[in-house]
């Protein structure tokens, strides 16, 4: 019998440690020097919009593109002191990945309550276009086993 504690206390374990932010705050946040990552998958994306100012990077590679230890991070990527905030459709894998985010060093990473959805619903601003895409992992990265 395979046991665990369940999804939701899962989630509730990961909410413990952040500071979320409220979908009316996501634009000052950014204006004061938040970086936002959206890793809500493209057909989402593509059909509801970007936040503007936000990085688009697959949820698969998140961890990977953001450590500034990696040999796959992102040019230009926030440092373990900066704001991280991470988007998704509604809050959910997005709390999840910034307590991943935070055991990465990242102290200050969390996420948007009620997602992009939350965010679009209050009035966020939508642009059409991603600001920016950062590609997959590259295929020379060698995971340790």
């Amino acid at each position: 019998m395979v046991t665990g504690v369940g999804i939701d206390r899962l989630l509730a374990d990961a909410r413990e440690g952040l500071t979320r932010v409220q979908p009316d705050e996501l634009a000052a946040r950014r204006r004061d020097g938040a970086f936002v990552v959206d890793v809500r998958p493209s057909e989402t994306r593509t059909v509801e919009g970007h936040v503007p100012g936000a990085v688009v990077i697959d949820r698969l590679v998140l961890e990977w593109r953001l450590d500034p230890t990696s040999g796959a991070s992102i040019p230009d990527g926030p440092g373990l002191d900066d704001e991280v905030i991470v988007v998704c459709n509604e809050g959910y894998a997005s709390s999840l990945a910034a307590r991943d985010l935070q055991r990465l060093g990242f102290h200050r990473a969390t996420d948007l309550v009620g997602g992009f959805r939350a965010y679009a619903a209050v009035g966020g601003r939508v642009q059409k276009e991603p600001t920016c895409v950062a590609t997959a992992v590259p295929t020379t990265v060698e995971a340790n086993t």
